[in-house]
């Protein structure tokens, strides 16, 4: 049997995992070698490891988050308001298998940011696909898309995405041009994708910070219905460094 032309069938084929698998056990000796059932099943979970990995690198990528955080990371503790029960009950993602929102609140430097970016890396782990957007970032993205034409096309961009992460709501303005988009996209994705907002000002404040009380209602209502709320606690984790 000549092993090389296997393994180029393989890597014609772009099974990448299994033809790694394949060469991990040729360089086995022989007493040592799987049976063919082992054989078979190592050769599958390699390959499909493989295409997880190739996905989340894909995935991680296109959504532009804004820190490499992983859940394993995040800080739980009562003084944080942050149990790894209640942790847990967002890392599995199953909360956008059922297009369900997670609002996070709490004061500046509490890892709003860090928690978000955690679980969008989760999500794309997952083969959730991710899109990560600074407020500032967003609004000038909505205000330049109106201004080339391609808004049309954000907007079809961003409803195809599971989960869209807004960091920073609250810090810049909304005008009546991205109140109205921010409506929009809210309602394309309403009962069908995930949003998580990260931002400064309690959920209380967000009416206020959105204006125009009928659009504000509408926004509320497609972002708090269904959500899951973290409202983090304690010091500046930046401090600590």
């Amino acid at each position: 049997m000549n092993t090389q032309i296997t393994l180029d069938h393989l890597a014609q084929l772009k099974l990448h995992g299994m033809a790694r698998a394949y060469q991990a056990v040729l360089t086995m000796p022989l007493q040592q070698q799987p049976s063919l059932s082992q054989f078979m099943a190592n050769l599958a979970e390699s390959e499909l490891q493989e295409r997880i990995h190739k996905r989340t690198e894909k995935y991680l990528v296109q959504s532009k988050l804004r820190y490499n955080a992983i859940i394993e990371q995040v800080h739980c503790s009562t003084n944080r308001n942050l149990t790894k029960e209640k942790l847990m009950m967002v890392a599995d993602c199953s909360f956008i298998e059922r297009a369900e929102n997670l609002l996070i609140t709490g004061a500046t430097g509490c890892g709003k940011s860090y928690l978000a970016c955690a679980i969008g890396r989760q999500a794309c782990y997952f083969g959730y696909k991710t899109l990560y957007f600074g407020i500032n970032r967003f609004l000038e993205r909505i205000s330049s898309s109106k201004l080339d034409g391609t808004y049309i096309k954000l907007l079809n961009q961003i409803e195809k995405t599971h989960l869209l992460i807004l960091d920073d709501f609250g810090i810049s303005p909304l005008d009546a041009v991205t109140r109205l988009a921010l409506l929009q996209i809210l309602e394309d994705r309403y009962g069908k994708k995930s949003v998580i907002i990260a931002s400064q000002i309690p959920t209380s404040k967000w009416y206020g910070y959105i204006g125009e009380s009928t659009i504000a209602d509408a926004i509320m209502d497609r972002l708090a219905v269904n959500a899951h709320r973290i409202d983090l606690k304690g010091e500046s984790l930046r401090k600590k460094i």
